[in-house]
């Protein structure tokens, strides 16, 4: 049987678009077991769980249970405090904040709309013991009773990181796009990342730490649509630009037929209008191991520049 991660990859299925969307992220400290719907399904309290991707879901946030890489005991001690990250993804204004909770209820009197508004200090007052976190974070996709892709692929190449770049990578119960296994997100930037292996995830990480992003294997940055996801891509293709926060998505106008025009800025001024069109590619695949085949959409894209002089520098845009 075919996985679906071959399936995708034999298809040239492409990845950027695939991200889901989520302007800001809530990763908590897991460790143990994860079931398929692991805030319901592991050893966190099913109430506090649900009741987190609850509110979650409601303010444009995903969330995520995270933890270290490596053999996981089964065992159901809560006593120990729990790493949470919070992360707010839009360019120019992005944080990550840091901290620990002996208790996963306390994260429900977190105050989500400042956690979508990118409100860093309001955020700070609604949890005790959040302070704000340099660096980077990857967390990879490790979560096999979802799909065994994730699994198997996944968690070496989480080991594998984690041991090059200790304290920087996670394991992750689900940032979507199995049949892109290996995956990973980035925090705080929210980039998606797929078919990843030890050396990808490491340089990652690094080019993140240098506010760059590559482009090999990105998969789009949650803080936009899919559609907006692939016209900064297309963008960052047509002027190789890397900087991680260098292009913002302005807007995106669905014009009908499978078919969006988005408009892509750059911090030195320039603008690009981006065509974007989503058809069917003709071949099947499947979305994860455990569904059947669909259909197949590939995008394109046309991209148009409209101000072409950058501004001085030091002048955002």
């Amino acid at each position: 049987m075919t996985t679906c991660s071959a399936g995708s990859l034999v298809v040239g299925e492409q990845l950027a678009g695939s991200a889901p969307y989520a302007v800001a992220w809530l990763a908590l400290e897991q460790e143990g077991p994860w079931g398929a719907k692991a805030f319901t399904a592991s050893h966190l309290d099913p109430e506090v769980g649900g009741a987190l991707e609850a509110a979650a879901g409601a303010h444009d946030v995903r969330p995520a249970l995270i933890r270290t890489p490596g053999r996981h005991a089964d065992t159901h001690l809560t006593s120990a405090p729990r790493r949470v990250l919070l992360a707010h993804t839009r360019p120019g204004a992005t944080w990550l904040l840091s901290g620990a909770v002996a208790d996963p209820a306390s994260l429900l009197r977190l105050d989500w709309a400042a956690l979508r508004a990118g409100d860093r200090d309001a955020v700070r007052r609604s949890v005790a013991g959040l302070t704000p976190a340099d660096g980077q974070h990857l967390l990879v996709c490790t979560n096999g009773t979802r799909d065994v892709c994730c699994a198997t692929l996944g968690r070496p190449v989480a080991l594998g990181a984690a041991t090059a770049r200790p304290a920087r990578v996670w394991e992750v119960t689900h940032t979507s796009g199995h049949r892109f296994a290996p995956t990973a997100v980035l925090l705080p930037a929210g980039t998606l990342h797929g078919r990843l292996d030890v050396a990808s995830a490491v340089a990652l990480l690094d080019a993140a730490g240098r506010s760059e992003t590559v482009l090999a294997g990105s998969r789009g940055r949650t803080t936009w649509s899919a559609p907006g996801q692939v016209a900064e891509l297309a963008v960052r293709t047509e002027t190789s630009e890397t900087g991680l926060d260098a292009l913002a998505v302005d807007t995106v106008h669905d014009v009908g037929d499978h078919a969006w025009s988005v408009a892509v800025g750059h911090r030195d001024g320039r603008r690009w209008t981006v065509t974007v069109t989503s058809a069917e590619a003709g071949v099947d695949r499947s979305e994860s191991c455990a569904k059947g085949p669909v259909p197949l959409r590939r995008w394109t894209t046309t991209v148009t520049l409209h101000h072409e002089t950058p501004w001085p520098q030091g002048r955002s845009g």
